[in-house]
C-alpha cells in the first residue's frame, strides 16, 4: 500500500523558504502531509498549509513527482503563493519562518531540502525522480537530525 504526500514550497518576495518547526521533534519542514481518503494532491497540499501555518494559499505549478521506494511513498511537490490568512502557530508547529536556502537549518527533513533545490534550479521543468536515503525518523533515532 502507497501513502502520497503533498507539500508546498511557499517563497516570500525575496525568494525565501517557508519552513515549520515541529512540536513533536525538534525538526523543521515544509508545509504539507499526507492525502486523505477522497482527496486529491492539490486539494490536500492547500488544506495542510491552511492547517499547519494558518495561511490560504493557491497552486501555482506542480514543482516534482519524487517516489520513495524502500517506503513506499509518493509525495507531490507544489510551489504556492500566499493568498490570505496570517501565520499562526498550532498543535503541529511552535514556530514557521522564511529561510534563504543557504540558511536552512541543519535540522531539516533532507529530502525536502533536495525538492526545494530542484524547485529553485529547475524554473519551469517538471522534476520526477527517486529519494532514496533513510527514513526521517531514523535519522532522528540516530542523532543526525
Amino acid at each position: 500500500m502507497f501513502t502520497i504526500g503533498a507539500f508546498a514550497i511557499i517563497l516570500d518576495n525575496q525568494k525565501k523558504v517557508l519552513f515549520c518547526h515541529r512540536r513533536d521533534y525538534d525538526l523543521w519542514n515544509l508545509p504539507g502531509g499526507r492525502v486523505e481518503s477522497g482527496e486529491s494532491p492539490w486539494e490536500a497540499v492547500i488544506r495542510e498549509v491552511k492547517e499547519e501555518t494558518g495561511l490560504d494559499v493557491e497552486v501555482k505549478r506542480l514543482v516534482g513527482i519524487y517516489t520513495k521506494p524502500k517506503e513506499d511513498d509518493v509525495v507531490f511537490s507544489f510551489l504556492c503563493d500566499v493568498i490570505g490568512g496570517k501565520i499562526t502557530l498550532n498543535d503541529e508547529a511552535d514556530h514557521i519562518e522564511y529561510f534563504a536556502f543557504d540558511d536552512i537549518p541543519k535540522n531539516s527533513v533532507p529530502k525536502q531540502v533536495e525538492r526545494i533545490r530542484d524547485a529553485l534550479s529547475n524554473k519551469r521543468k517538471l522534476i520526477m525522480k527517486a529519494q532514496f536515503g533513510k527514513r526521517v525518523i531514523d535519522l532522528i533515532k540516530e542523532g543526525k537530525l
